[in-house]
């Protein structure tokens, strides 16, 4: 039996949607964070060393980190679906978007996170100017302009096709799930980028994720 290790509020929300797709069957682990730090707790260290989610267990094979997770449920129990062919235009979209989401798309994102959280800091009254005025000019000269060419290179390539991989839904969508609602939520991805928030719009319909959202419990994207 699959297990998800499921840490609330996570990426490990897209490996139930994956697997709700699937139709697979599998049990959820339920961890919540630290409420102070938001940290994963530490009875996750148990599962992987690292301690972190999202993190599955199949038998005896433990498989950590999202994208490796996705290629090996797709692998190993999808029977052939939601991957294109081998060797077609399409499968090489498909494994570019699996390893453009966490690769390409989350650094600036993450990044804006942490400034953010520098912005909103306890410090001395002193140190606040100084601190924040770093992190202003970060996100105006560094974060901003690469997340917004990351938004229009992918609005681009959603002009060509309804879906990342080509015209047929994969698991590079669910893949790409967590980055794009991450930049709904606080990257910057608004009405200029139509076709990415419409995409947004139609994976939040699909039926497969609205079960796997009723499996994980409350998910947001934490600021």
């Amino acid at each position: 039996m699959i297990t998800v290790h499921h840490l609330e509020h996570s990426r490990s929300q897209r490996v139930l949607w994956l697997l709700e797709e699937l139709g697979l069957d599998y049990e959820v682990k339920r961890y919540a964070r630290d409420p102070k730090t938001m940290l994963a707790p530490p009875e996750l260290a148990a599962v992987h060393p690292l301690g972190k989610s999202p993190v599955i267990t199949d038998g005896d094979v433990v498989v950590a980190e999202s994208g490796a997770i996705v290629e090996y449920l797709v692998d190993t129990h999808g029977g052939g679906r939601l991957k294109p062919p081998a060797g077609t235009p399409a499968h090489r979209q498909y494994v570019y978007w699996l390893h453009f989401a966490e690769g390409t798309a989350m650094p600036p994102l993450l990044m804006k996170l942490v400034f953010d959280k520098v912005r909103s800091a306890k410090m001395p009254f002193f140190a606040r100017p100084i601190a924040r005025g770093i992190a202003d000019q970060v996100e105006k000269s560094f974060l901003r302009p690469n997340l917004e060419r990351q938004f229009a290179f992918m609005e681009a390539e959603l002009k060509e096709r309804d879906w990342f991989a080509g015209g047929d839904f994969s698991a590079a969508d669910v893949q790409m799930s967590f980055p794009l609602e991450a930049a709904s939520a606080r990257g910057g991805l608004d009405q200029r980028f139509p076709r990415l928030r419409d995409w947004l719009a139609r994976i939040h319909a699909l039926p497969a994720y609205q079960r796997a959202l009723a499996r994980g419990g409350p998910y947001k994207i934490l600021d």
